[in-house]
């Protein structure tokens, strides 16, 4: 029987990291005189540390970096879009959707925080479910590259479900298409309701912030 993959948390990984990071330490700490080095470290643009006594980065500097583990105090902070330009360039190239939607959702679901995660559980740029990240073969979704390419994944396969129907694909995003299909529409839910014009004015926005000669197909849906 084949096993699914457990998902590679944030949490594991930075305490794989504080493990590792202490173990060095006392290393060289124990290391005969002429053999101790000073540890340089950095933390590169999605949260992982990185740490060497070799360092062969301009970002290396001297001294412990400690891992940081998410909290509380990241629940509404905004990220830095640009940090996810590549990745949204790439995934709408690969799924064939307007890159100005990808980020309207991204806008709409984590405000551009790569750590975000909702009250129901939901993880990431793209605040995907622990079910269906799995279905879309994204085992860490706090890794940006992972979630976005599997919630746009997951969004054109909604567009797809619902005949290119921009507003039904995204009720059917939040909600889940099983209730958009028993509604024959965008369910009678406030928060469905609320996220799909949020995310349409979102898109709006940024259209019309690209200027007139930006176009794509799915713009007037």
């Amino acid at each position: 029987m084949a096993q699914t993959r457990k998902p590679y948390s944030y949490r594991e990984k930075t305490r794989t990291a504080g493990r590792f990071l202490a173990v060095l330490v006392w290393a060289l700490l124990l290391a005969p005189d002429g053999a101790q080095a000073t540890i340089y470290t950095f933390v590169d643009r999605n949260g992982t540390v990185h740490f060497t006594n070799v360092p062969n980065d301009p970002r290396y500097k001297p001294g412990v970096i400690r891992p940081q583990f998410r909290g509380a105090s990241r629940a509404n902070r905004a990220g830095d879009p640009r940090l996810y330009e590549e990745h949204i360039r790439r995934a709408a190239s690969r799924y064939e959707m307007d890159p100005l939607l990808i980020k309207a959702v991204i806008k709409t679901e984590s405000n551009f925080d790569c750590q975000a995660v909702s009250s129901k559980g939901a993880k990431g740029l793209m605040q995907l479910m622990p079910d269906t990240a799995a279905d879309l073969n994204v085992w860490n979704p706090f890794d940006p590259q992972e979630n976005i390419f599997g919630g746009t994944n997951y969004l054109r396969q909604m567009m797809a479900r619902f005949g290119g129907n921009l507003r039904l694909a995204l009720a059917a995003y939040n909600a889940g298409p099983g209730r958009v299909e028993a509604a024959q529409g965008i369910p009678m839910i406030p928060e469905t309701q609320q996220y799909v014009a949020k995310v349409i004015q979102h898109y709006r926005q940024m259209t019309a912030a690209a200027g007139p000669s930006y176009r794509w197909l799915g713009a007037s849906n």
